[in-house]
C-alpha cells in the first residue's frame, strides 16, 4: 500500500513508496515542521520574554519561524545536489547542505533543530529513496539526518555556530557508519573488515564536507552576520 519493492539495475531489491506512501510521507513532513516551530516559538519566548504587545504579535513570530525552519530544508535539499565528492555506491561531499540543516539548532536550540533536521531526511526519503531494508530507512533517513539537528546542544554556548555544527555532523556520521557496517558489509574494498572500510569510506566525505564548511563558518563576517541573522530570528 505505501511502498513498492523493486529491482534496480544492481539487482538489489529495494523498497519505492507508492504515490500514497509518498501523501503520508507529505503529511509526516507538514507534521515534523508544525513540531519545529512550536520548538522554535518556545525556544525564542525563552531569549526574549514577550511583552504585550509581543504576544498580539505571536503569528508573526510563528510564521517568521516556519519561515526559517522551511527554508533551511528547501535550501538544503537544493545544495544536496550540489556534489563536490560523489561515491557510486552512496554518500557525497555537497555544498554546504549539512550546514544549513544545522542552522534550525543553531537559531532555534535543540527542539526545533531534531525536527527541522528529520524533517529534511523525509524529504530526502521522497526525492531520493534508496532503501533496502526497513531499519536501514530508518538509520540512514531519520536518525544520521536528524543528528545534525544536535547542532541545538549549543544553540546558547559561545561559538555555538561552530560547536553545534561539528556535534551534528559527527552524529551523522555515527549512523552513517553503523548503516554501512550492518546493511552494506558486502560491499567492503577488498581485504576490509566492513566497520573500518564503512570509517573510512563515509568519513571522507562528511569530514571533506565538514572541512570545507569549517573554513567558511569561522571567516569573521560570516560569523558575525550568522550571529545577526538568529538575533532577528528570536526577535
Amino acid at each position: 500500500m505505501f511502498y513498492n519493492v523493486v529491482v534496480n539495475d544492481w539487482e538489489e531489491t529495494t523498497y519505492v513508496p507508492t504515490t500514497l506512501g509518498n501523501v503520508l510521507l507529505l503529511v509526516i513532513l507538514a507534521v515534523l515542521l508544525a513540531c519545529a516551530v512550536i520548538f522554535a516559538r518556545r525556544y525564542a519566548a525563552r531569549q526574549n520574554p514577550p511583552s504585550e504587545e509581543g504576544v498580539k504579535k505571536g503569528g508573526k513570530l510563528t510564521a517568521k519561524q516556519l519561515a526559517f525552519c522551511a527554508m533551511s530544508i528547501a535550501l538544503g535539499t537544493v545544495l544536496s545536489e550540489i556534489k563536490i565528492i560523489d561515491f557510486p555506491w552512496g554518500g557525497s561531499a555537497t555544498l554546504l547542505s549539512m550546514f544549513v540543516i544545522c542552522l534550525p539548532g543553531y537559531l532555534f536550540g535543540l527542539g526545533a533543530g531534531l525536527m527541522t533536521s528529520i524533517a529534511y531526511g523525509v524529504l530526502q526519503l521522497l526525492f531520493n529513496p534508496y532503501v533496502l531494508f526497513p531499519m536501514q530507512l530508518v538509520m540512514d533517513y531519520i536518525l544520521a539526518f536528524g543528528a545534525l539537528g544536535l547542532s541545538g546542544l549549543f544553540a546558547g554556548a559561545k561559538r555555538g555556530l561552530l560547536k553545534g555544527y561539528l556535534i551534528g555532523i559527527f552524529g551523522r556520521y555515527v549512523f552513517t557508519v553503523l548503516s554501512g557496517w550492518i546493511f552494506f558489509a558486502e560491499y567492503a574494498w577488498e581485504g576490509w573488515h566492513p566497520l573500518p572500510y564503512s570509517l573510512v569510506y563515509n568519513g571522507i566525505y562528511i569530514f571533506a564536507e565538514g572541512a570545507l564548511t569549517c573554513t567558511v563558518i569561522l571567516v569573521p563576517a560570516v560569523s558575525s552576520g550568522l550571529a545577526a541573522v538568529k538575533k532577528m530570528a528570536l526577535s
